[in-house]
């Protein structure tokens, strides 16, 4: 499995997100939470493929930016009442750098 240095920690707003594009996986969304905490998904919503980077991250979920539909950051699921999800990546950090797994 190849990992890929992404960015520094800092350079992603605290309850932000930064794209990743992947020419076999497409575009990664990577979120940082308000505690420091970094995942990624797949940058599309389960829903309607809505651009999950844009969305407004709170707690450990992101609110896509299309239909307000919320997933969770951990698993990439939505939350009920709505069902589906989006691939998720193991992501590290190290160093105060994230990489991509």
């Amino acid at each position: 499995m190849t990992t890929v240095r992404i960015c520094r920690l800092e350079d992603i707003p605290k309850l932000g997100a930064r794209r990743y594009c992947d020419g076999e996986r497409g575009t990664i969304a990577i979120f940082r939470t308000g505690e420091d905490r970094v995942f990624a998904l797949r940058d599309a919503c389960p829903h309607k493929g809505g651009p999950l980077s844009q969305g407004i991250v709170f707690g450990e979920s992101v609110a896509c930016p299309l239909h307000n539909w919320c997933i969770e950051l951990n698993s990439g699921c939505a939350v009920e009442p709505d069902e589906g999800k989006t691939r998720t990546y193991p992501v590290k950090v190290e160093g105060g750098i994230i990489y991509l797994q």
